[in-house]
C-alpha cells in the first residue's frame, strides 16, 4: 500500500471521529440555526467540526487541498484534496433524528482513493482505502449477491428531488420493479448498500463533498457508483450506486430505456 495514501488515511479516520464526537456536543445540546444562500440550513456545529479537520490535516499535510460544504475550496500542491461534509443530515441533525455522520474523502489527482464516514450517534464508522477494501468498524463488508431486480431492496433519498429533476416515472417505475423500498437518505443508503443490507441508492441533488468519501466506500466494497448516465464521477447532481450486478438494468430505467 502507498505509505502516502495510508498515512492520509489513518489522519482521516481519526479527524472524522473527532469532528463527529464534538458535532454530537451540540446535537446533544442546544443551538442556533441559520441559513445559507441556498436556504438550505447550517449550524455552529457544520462549521466547528469543519474547522477541526482542516486544521488536524493541515498539521500533518499542509501541502495537501480542501474541498468543504462550509468553507469551500482551497488549493494544494501535493495532488491530494480532502473533500469535507462536516454534518451529512444537518436537517436529520437539527430534528435529532440520528442518521447524520461526519464525511471525508480522500482524493489524489482527481481520484477518489478513500473515504470515511463516522456516525457518532450510532458509534459507527465505515472507511476504505483503495486497494484495502471496505470496513464497517473492523469488520470488513462487501455488497450484496442479488442478481435479480425483482429480489432487490431499494434505497433512495427523496422524492421531491426526483420530480424536481423531471425523473419522478423513472423513479416510480425503479420502485415497480423492486421487492423493497426506503427512504434512507444522504449517507446511509450508501453505507447499507456497502455492506449488503440493500442492493441500491438512487439520489439526486448532490455535491462533491456529499458522495466523494462514499464512492470509495462503495466501489471497495465490490459495488458500483455513477451519476445517471454511467460515468463514474462526483461532479454531476445525480448519482446511483449498486451491487454492480444491477447497475446497468438500474441505468436502463433511469434513463426510459427499460
Amino acid at each position: 500500500m502507498h505509505p502516502d495514501w495510508n498515512n492520509r488515511y489513518e489522519v482521516a479516520v481519526g479527524a472524522a471521529r473527532a469532528a463527529g464526537d464534538l458535532a454530537r456536543e451540540y446535537y446533544e445540546g442546544t443551538f442556533e440555526v441559520e441559513h445559507k444562500a441556498d436556504r438550505s440550513p447550517v449550524t455552529v456545529a457544520d462549521k466547528k467540526a469543519e474547522e477541526l479537520i482542516r486544521s488536524a490535516v493541515s498539521k500533518h499535510f499542509p501541502a495537501d487541498g480542501f474541498l468543504g460544504e462550509e468553507f469551500g475550496d482551497q488549493p494544494g500542491t501535493s495532488g491530494f484534496r480532502w473533500v469535507i461534509d462536516p454534518i451529512d443530515g444537518t436537517k436529520s441533525f437539527i430534528r435529532h433524528v440520528p442518521l447524520w455522520a461526519t464525511l471525508i474523502g480522500l482524493e489524489y489527482r482527481g481520484e477518489q482513493i478513500g473515504g470515511v464516514v463516522y456516525i457518532p450517534v450510532l458509534n459507527q464508522l465505515y472507511r476504505a482505502l483503495r486497494g484495502d477494501g471496505t470496513y464497517a468498524n473492523d469488520r470488513r463488508v462487501r455488497v450484496s449477491g442479488v442478481a435479480d431486480l425483482a429480489a432487490a431492496h431499494m434505497c433512495y433519498s427523496n422524492l421531491g428531488w426526483f420530480t424536481r429533476a423531471g425523473r419522478e416515472g423513472p423513479f416510480l417505475e425503479l420502485c415497480r420493479r423492486t421487492q423493497r423500498q426506503r427512504g434512507f437518505g444522504d449517507f446511509y443508503g450508501f453505507v447499507l448498500l456497502a455492506e449488503g443490507a440493500c442492493d441500491l441508492m438512487v439520489d439526486h441533488g448532490v455535491h462533491p463533498w456529499d458522495v466523494s468519501a462514499l464512492k470509495a466506500i462503495v466501489e471497495e466494497a465490490g459495488g458500483r457508483f455513477t451519476d445517471w448516465n454511467g460515468v463514474p464521477t462526483t461532479d454531476t447532481p445525480d448519482v446511483v450506486a449498486t451491487n454492480g450486478r444491477l447497475h446497468d438494468e438500474v441505468l436502463g430505467i433511469l434513463n426510459g430505456r427499460r
